[in-house]
């Protein structure tokens, strides 16, 4: 097939997603700006199937999207054995998704906690194998934590808390964790705070971001609560079932395969040299938005239990704190996207709303998108009525009763 028959053949398959789209009831209209007129098609286009995602999917993370985000875009413009990216993989909901429908992966966060949240799920043990592991560990050495931690654990608590963190610190430094370490190394960051009985912690925030303990003295101090023992062995047991539910032969099969030639990263975005030139077919990311979210502050805990420097951590993180520097960044990193994106390949990058809505990203990443080389297709806003929890964390387009995902779509062409 020549390069122009390729070429046509692709713009064929985004042709047939916008027309699918129209037809299932998406509103159209165009949006001008640079000389250049772009498609906007506003739908809730996958929020309607916000029910159906697999079981592994349900780990919490800050600021993260639904799989069924990824989902749309991996069923519409990848096929099987295609390589799927995720720049800023956070909690790996695209791998996770891309690796569940037979695709290729490559994964990459700077937040060493990213792989920690999401490389066990790509070979997920048996739940009885996960049983034994936990039998078998010692809970009762009389361990001290550094810092006061009683505002959350009850004493019982953190002291089998400790004696995990313990057994897994062991594990790698000698070289020797396995899946089963992994595997009960994410449920257990996973569950150190929350608000319900299934967390290690008294009631909380929810599991995306950790409190700091004087706020959590505030906390108790209103509710009138001191926390109760959690059995740690117990919760994940039940937290592992849980991501296990829809887990069968077949999909295990696949992720095997998947996870033997994924690739995982831990760079900044804008410089992935292991990543091929031309060998991604669709990239599907969303990128952290300005300093709305503070690091330390939402995963001191999680950065405890890993035994994870968070001064490390952030110096190697780029945290913008203007506008004008953000948009720099990304559009460096529209630059790597661009080398190693293969021809008919496309990006589908979240650009979202800051500050109360006044400002659309897409205004400022569109014209550096298009400087990289990439030609912008389309804007997908997907709608759906906000939820308590949008009320909780302020969402700020949700005046009129709707929350909203903004998506750039670009192709290389």
């Amino acid at each position: 097939m020549s390069a122009t028959a390729h070429r046509g053949s692709r713009m064929l398959t985004v042709d047939k997603l916008f027309f699918r789209m129209e037809r299932e009831g998406a509103l159209k209209s165009e949006a001008t700006g640079n000389g250049r007129s772009l498609p906007v098609f506003s739908h809730s286009f996958w929020t309607p199937k916000q029910r159906q995602a697999s079981s592994l999917q349900e780990i919490s993370y800050r600021a993260c999207f639904k799989p069924q985000l990824p989902a749309f875009f991996i069923d519409a413009l990848s096929e099987a054995g295609d390589r799927v990216y995720d720049p800023f993989s956070g909690r790996g909901t695209t791998p996770i998704e891309a690796a569940l429908k037979n695709r290729r992966i490559a994964a990459n966060d700077i937040n060493p906690l990213s792989p920690i949240l999401y490389s066990p799920r790509l070979n997920p043990p048996s739940f009885d194998e996960i049983k034994k592991r936990l039998d078998g560990l010692t809970w009762t050495h009389e361990l001290k934590p550094d810092f006061d931690l009683s505002m959350f654990y009850h004493e019982q608590t953190l002291l089998e808390l400790l004696n995990l963190r313990a057994y897994l610190s062991e594990r790698r430094l000698a070289g020797v964790e396995d899946s089963l370490d992994t595997w009960i190394r994410m449920v257990a960051t996973n569950r150190l705070s929350g608000h319900s009985p299934g967390f290690f912690s008294v009631y909380t925030l929810p599991p995306n971001q950790a409190v700091l303990p004087e706020r959590q003295r505030k906390i108790n101090l209103a509710r009138n609560q001191m926390p109760t023992y959690r059995p740690v062995a117990e919760l994940i047991l039940k937290k592992s079932r849980q991501l296990l539910r829809d887990v069968d032969n077949n999909i295990r099969q696949v992720l095997n395969i998947r996870n033997k030639d994924a690739i995982i990263l831990s760079n900044d975005a804008r410089n992935t040299p292991e990543i091929a030139n031309e060998s991604i077919k669709l990239t599907i990311t969303s990128p952290p938005f300005l300093d709305i979210v503070h690091y330390g502050n939402d995963n001191w805990l999680r950065l405890w239990f890993n035994e994870l420097d968070e001064e490390a951590i952030l110096s190697r993180m780029t945290l913008s704190r203007s506008l004008d520097n953000w948009s720099s960044i990304m559009a460096e990193v529209f630059h790597e996207l661009f080398r190693i994106t293969c021809f008919g390949g496309f990006v589908a990058f979240e650009v979202g709303e800051v500050r109360c809505g006044s400002v659309r990203l897409e205004d400022n990443l569109l014209p550096s998108a298009h400087k990289a080389g990439f030609i912008p297709r389309a804007l997908l806003i997907n709608v759906q009525h906000f939820t308590k929890t949008a009320n909780i964390w302020g969402i700020g387009n949700n005046q009129d009763g709707t929350l909203t995902n903004r998506i750039i779509l670009l192709e290389k062409n």
